[in-house]
């Protein structure tokens, strides 16, 4: 089904206006709607397609009566984890974790949404992984706190302290997943966390391989408020990836 059939439009128009009753109707005179595929282009013109979950939780999200969109389209047999068709194959609960709407992300959940359901744009991962790279603090946190699995990079961006710790306690991380989880807690702006990581050998001027930014260049663009924590990087030497001159992502 094309995103400008009529009865599609209006399906997402509802939805956007957060006029359940009127979705509710087209749901019952269309009985296919709810898992129907919106097929759409990008704008460099690839196919691609969604469901109207993804219509819910879809940027910048938190659209009137989200939770109770969701429950009428789950009510309608709309599948909870169907993936988008496209550049990547993200969840309704991954789009709903990058736009912080928490509403909607708890109505996914409670609907039996897979809360670790691989996919995301952000290194094929989770939806925590979405929701902490795009600093969706809000959401990630209700994530952790409904059970999500947390990697090393996710709890030291979140500042969760005791499972940094664990995965110290289980295993010894290498290099690379030190100094990743040190860029993520100076991405959140947790600065007990990157200094537990630093001391485990981080280094606090390591290029990320995914962009060419420092620790302390994702401080000042994410956590610019973090005023301890970029005192404490500049005190140890801290540079933003421009003054690291021949630096790589790989050194």
């Amino acid at each position: 089904m094309s995103e400008d059939d009529p009865v599609a439009a209006a399906a997402v128009t509802a939805i956007h206006g957060g006029d359940v009753a009127a979705l509710r109707e087209l749901l019952a005179e269309h009985p296919a709607l709810a898992r129907a595929r919106l097929s759409d282009r990008t704008a460099d013109g690839a196919d691609c397609a969604r469901t109207l979950l993804h219509v819910v939780a879809d940027w910048p999200g938190h659209f009137p009566r989200g939770a109770d969109s969701v429950a009428a389209l789950v009510a309608a047999g709309a599948d909870v984890d169907a993936r988008f068709e496209g550049a990547h194959h993200e969840t309704p609960l991954h789009w709903a974790a990058s736009c912080d709407d928490v509403a909607v992300l708890d109505a996914l959940l409670d609907a039996g949404a897979d809360i670790d359901a691989p996919g995301a744009v952000i290194g094929g991962g989770t939806p925590l992984s979405d929701a902490t790279a795009f600093a969706q603090w809000a959401a990630a946190f209700r994530l952790v706190e409904r059970g999500a699995t947390t990697t090393l990079f996710t709890a030291a961006t979140l500042g969760l302290q005791d499972r940094v710790a664990a995965h110290f306690a289980t295993a010894t991380p290498d290099r690379d997943e030190i100094d990743a989880a040190f860029w993520g807690a100076c991405h959140g702006g947790r600065l007990s966390t990157a200094q537990y990581l630093a001391a485990h050998g981080a280094d606090v001027n390591r290029v990320a391989p995914w962009e060419p930014a420092t620790p302390l260049d994702a401080t000042l663009r994410t956590s610019p408020a973090a005023e301890n924590l970029i005192r404490w990087l500049r005190g140890r030497g801290a540079k933003p990836a421009r003054g690291l001159t021949g630096r790589t992502p790989q050194q």
